[in-house]
């Protein structure tokens, strides 16, 4: 079997690429088809020992490497809505910068990757279309508070045997307490949720939020006015 030869270059070696001029340290170094071939700044790409060259002995021109400062405006776990996409709400579940960089022009794109709510589809939008609804330390209280629209109408049906009532005080007075605590709960949440939504109106002008705060209004009309009494 042919002895393998000592790699030129070993990991933390900091080397020229030489078909580009730029600078990176070795962070791999692999063996492949009888050849030495290296990892350079953990990129996916390979490079040979021919077109490495240690900074130490390097003697052409070094191109400059460029600094570029991203400003991410959203980040994990925050709640936003898409422009086009209505009132539907979506979760930044990752982002990306893309570089572009050509002869007589230059910019970034910042893409960030997103999950809707109601349903998990994911999607992918440019920083100018999103709007912050929520940062992500409470974004699941506003997803919750949501799903108070859908729960108010049902109704929570008594654990208490009503044939048994009478023999059985105490465990009556304490569904009714329950009643009265859970009622006094939903009114307390429904009230924030339409605080959340009114705001949201007042910056974004859409009728949906309009419409969702009419619906909270009924519903705490409905708790309010509900005396647990059947009126003729």
């Amino acid at each position: 079997m042919e002895k393998r030869k000592k790699p030129k270059f070993n990991i933390g070696d900091t080397v020229v690429i030489t078909i580009y001029g730029t600078v990176g340290k070795v962070t791999d170094v692999k063996w492949l088809d009888g050849l030495h071939v290296y990892e350079i700044n953990k990129s996916e790409g390979l490079y040979l020992e021919t077109s490495l060259q240690m900074l130490s002995e390097y003697d052409g021109k070094l191109l400059e490497k460029e600094q570029i400062d991203i400003e991410y405006k959203y980040f994990f776990g925050d709640l936003v809505q898409v422009k086009g996409y209505g009132s539907d709400l979506f979760k930044v579940v990752g982002f990306r910068t893309e570089i572009w960089r050509y002869k007589e022009d230059a910019w970034e794109d910042v893409i960030y990757e997103l999950s809707r709510i109601k349903d998990g589809e994911w999607l992918e939008a440019g920083e100018e279309e999103l709007t912050l609804v929520a940062d992500s330390d409470s974004a699941d209280t506003f997803i919750q508070k949501l799903g108070l629209l859908f729960s108010a109408n049902k109704e929570v049906k008594p654990s208490v045997n009503l044939e048994k009532k009478s023999h059985q005080p105490r465990a009556g007075e304490k569904e009714e307490l329950r009643k009265i605590h859970q009622k006094r709960m939903t009114i307390d949440n429904l009230l924030d949720l339409y605080n959340d939504y009114r705001i949201l109106y007042k910056w974004f002008k859409d009728e949906e939020y309009a419409h969702v705060m009419r619906v909270i209004l009924r519903k705490l009309s409905m708790l309010v006015n509900n005396d647990g009494k059947s009126h003729v």
